[in-house]
């Protein structure tokens, strides 16, 4: 299956309006947290300032998504994402309001707590409406295999593209208009298009509670996928720092966008193609070989380089970096109680968003000493983390799904 084949199988299950507003609607997650951190930076003058409330606000979102999400699997999705869409939207409004205003840090940090917080992760929820409609499909066996890797491929590109396209975004806007621009414009792409995301007709209904039904989240399976998303999450931070740092000390600030966006494009390229593998080819296979790729071709990073050469290091490493986050997405699929699935995706997501994080306010001090390699030893480490626990912790046996295929087998009993 061609890339061009993903997406239109992802057209005829619900068609382009559906991906559109799931695309623009996690736009914010990484817009808001970019343009935090050039706001604050402007205004007050602190960098220290800016990294405390732009790391507030994504350990809001951390704590937040998975609540959210735990209450779209019970209500169903229109009602909290309409809510919380809206009152996210006015909440970083006020927020900018009073940063411009010089309010007090412990009155700006409660703010981004609460901004990041009500924040939707609207990628998990996604997901879990792509399972819902391919459920209700004709598809089954093997070729609902096939229709579930490609609706993970091609969310695994939108989150990708996100996080690529929202820093270049908010660098358009700060320079065009100014940096309340930036984070005011995510807070009107969360408000307009968090509410087209939950309004849309395939929004699922949502699950009633059950005697000793709904499932545990938190089981071993899901437990141990936490943390190759959260490796993935430092080295996405080591390897932005990284590149950020190599552009300035070469003379190429300019271009360090550019670089980190060729890294993107390889990685959207073989994460569609992940719908093609052949599914004797598993998925815990998938991640384990990923994560040996994203740790062996990070190596090159370290060798002197030229903005030229550097840029085709990352274009293939980006290569590892599509397989790795849509087959990990593949085996939360499989590890979730379908009653609770966009909050099991939400906990793994939200796992990213904490490594991408901490690992960003961890690469600027190794850039700080060790220059743009110190950063780049950041991105192996979240190799090495990954291919460590898929190897000696994940077990194939907790991700085998039922002759049926409407059960997976998670390696623990039900919750009590």
């Amino acid at each position: 299956m061609s890339p061009l084949e993903t997406l239109r199988r992802m057209n005829r299950i619900a068609g382009w309006p559906l991906l559109t507003a799931t695309f623009l609607a996690r736009l914010p997650v990484s817009m808001s947290l970019i343009g935090m951190l050039t706001l604050v930076t402007v205004q007050t003058g602190s960098v220290a300032a800016a990294g405390l409330l732009s790391g507030v606000f994504a350990m809001g979102q951390a704590a937040g998504g998975p609540v959210i999400a735990r209450f779209a699997d019970r209500y169903g999705q229109r009602r909290p994402v309409l809510v919380m869409s809206l009152v996210d939207a006015v909440l970083m409004a006020v927020l900018v309001s009073t940063v411009n205003a010089g309010a007090a840090l412990p009155v700006l940090v409660v703010l981004a707590v609460l901004a990041g917080a009500c924040l939707p992760q609207v990628g998990p929820m996604a997901r879990t409406r792509w399972v819902g409609l391919i459920g209700k499909g004709p598809d089954r066996g093997a070729e609902r295999e096939r229709s579930v890797g490609a609706a993970m491929s091609v969310e695994g590109v939108l989150d990708e593209t996100s996080f690529v396209l929202g820093p270049a975004l908010v660098g358009v806007l700060t320079v065009t208009l100014s940096p309340s621009a930036s984070v005011l414009g995510a807070a009107v792409l969360i408000g307009v298009f968090g509410a087209v995301f939950a309004l849309h007709p395939t929004a699922p209904p949502g699950s009633a509670p059950s005697a000793g039904g709904g499932g545990r989240v938190l089981t071993p399976a899901l437990v141990v996928l936490a943390v190759p998303m959260f490796a993935q999450g430092l080295f996405f931070g080591g390897m932005s720092t990284g590149v950020t740092a190599f552009a300035a000390a070469s003379g190429h600030g300019d271009l360090s966008g550019l670089m980190y966006a060729v890294m993107g494009t390889s990685s959207a390229v073989a994460g569609l193609l992940m719908a093609s593998v052949p599914l004797t080819f598993t998925l815990t296979a998938r991640v384990r070989w990923a994560g040996a790729a994203l740790l062996v071709l990070t190596l090159p990073l370290y060798l002197p380089h030229s903005a030229a050469t550097l840029a085709v290091a990352m274009f293939a490493l980006g290569w590892a970096i599509g397989p790795h986050i849509v087959s990990l997405f593949g085996l939360v699929e499989r590890s979730s109680p379908p009653a609770r699935m966009s909050q099991a995706m939400s906990v793994v997501l939200s796992c990213l968003i904490l490594g991408q994080s901490l690992g960003s306010m961890t690469a600027g001090s190794l850039a700080d000493q060790f220059g743009h390699q110190g950063a780049f030893a950041l991105a192996s480490l979240g190799g090495l983390v990954s291919v460590a626990t898929t190897v000696l912790v994940l077990r194939a046996r907790w991700y085998r799904r039922a002759e049926t295929g409407a059960e997976a087998v998670t390696g623990v009993g039900p919750a009590g």
